[in-house]
């Protein structure tokens, strides 16, 4: 079939195989180009493996520190009418790769937050690595059921009163204003749920009960604080919350099950999570135009590939004063959130294509999906069926 992509609000509903296998390969072009990473990642388990930080995390342990590495996702192939996940083509792609290689890569899809993918997960580990030395947590989900069966759902809201501000209408790219509604407290506890660090530690406990981590065994979650600007929706918002937890998490992790547990905060990207919060995408293409004009700006692979070189991942880890390892410390320079503010207040629908960065928000956009790669045939008749031989569900 020819396959073109259907977008819908935030989303887009079809991918593209060869599109997202080409963004794969210019991942791991980029990795290889940076030279080999010293440390001890080389039996890598990362939770959440098959898109933006995850799947990066994935690559720079596979060719970056030749690691072995098994992953976890909940993607879903193609029935032959209609197309795979995006993270499912990305993950055929990358275990393409590794094999080429010679890397084990083997991966487990299915619900990352239930025990059964934990137990599973626990028998790969035994029977193939013995153990991991490093433990990548990289879930974004809308819901969780938890241990005792209950199903959690997070919501994308304010806490405390209701927020407006300016807001990039994606439908037409024009400038309007977004209220966000206060979430009661059902709601925020529910967010907690879904996105703070409960899983998590779940996941490292039963990795060590297990006894299936190494001795200097690391683990590390993915954050996200962002400017002043996006306070009231992020920061101070429900996903804040869930992230504040996360945040206390590590700290658990540290003390009472005694691995080294990191949080790295992560510069504003494009991703499937960031595109639905409201205002956040306005914000991320005025980001990515003042950065990209101080030639700062990075994607997911050139920051997770800095977090494992130049952070030190897994040895004498760079962090601030709280004990996070700071990816987003050129987003929060000064002379750049200077700009991205006064361009805030300057921005209109008129001059929205000056101020921000839109062709390159929607770039980013179509190519989670595998859309405008360059070199890939958009108009070829394309098998949407893509087999992932070491699949296990």
């Amino acid at each position: 079939m020819k396959i073109s992509p259907r977008v819908k609000d935030f989303l887009c509903l079809t991918a593209h195989p060869e599109g997202c296998k080409k963004n794969v390969a210019d991942q791991i072009s980029y990795v290889k180009e940076q030279g080999e990473i010293p440390g001890d990642a080389k039996k890598v388990l990362v939770i959440g493996c098959s898109t933006g930080y995850g799947l990066a995390s994935r690559i720079v342990a596979a060719f970056g520190s030749h690691a072995q590495t098994l992953g976890i996702m909940f993607e879903r192939p193609s029935n032959g009418k209609k197309t795979a996940s995006p993270g499912w083509y990305n993950t055929a792609a990358f275990e393409e790769f590794a094999a080429e290689e010679g890397l084990y890569a083997k991966t487990i899809n299915g619900d990352a937050f239930s025990k059964k993918i934990k137990d599973q997960t626990i028998e790969t580990i035994r029977r193939d690595f013995g153990k991991v030395d490093l433990v990548v947590y990289s879930l974004a989900a809308p819901r969780r059921t938890a241990p005792d069966g209950e199903t959690y759902r997070s919501v994308l809201k304010t806490t405390g009163e209701i927020f407006t501000n300016k807001n990039l209408n994606l439908k037409d790219n024009t400038i309007g204003m977004k209220s966000i509604p206060a979430a009661d407290e059902e709601e925020v506890e529910a967010t907690v749920k879904v996105m703070g660090g409960e899983d998590w530690k779940l996941w490292i406990e039963a990795l060590k009960d297990a006894d299936v981590l190494s001795e200097n065994a690391v683990t590390v979650a993915y954050s996200y604080i962002g400017s002043e600007l996006t306070y009231p929706i992020y920061f101070e918002g429900t996903i804040g919350a869930a992230k504040k937890h996360l945040h206390a998490t590590a700290d658990e992790i540290r003390e009472e099950l005694k691995v080294k547990a990191l949080i790295s905060v992560n510069k504003g990207l494009v991703t499937q999570a960031s595109a639905a919060i409201p205002i956040v995408p306005l914000y991320m293409s005025m980001l990515y135009k003042v950065m990209k004009e101080k030639d700062l700006h990075e994607g997911c692979i050139e920051q997770i590939e800095r977090l494992f070189k130049d952070k030190k991942l897994m040895t004498d880890t760079q962090t601030d004063e709280h004990g996070w390892v700071r990816l987003d410390d050129w987003e929060l320079r000064q002379d750049v959130q200077d700009e991205v503010k006064k361009r805030w207040e300057d921005i209109n629908s008129e001059n929205v294509g000056e101020l921000a960065d839109i062709d390159g928000y929607w770039k980013d956009f179509y190519q989670m999906f595998g859309f405008k790669e360059d070199g890939v045939d958009y108009e070829a008749d394309t098998d949407p069926v893509v087999a992932i031989p070491s699949i296990e569900e």
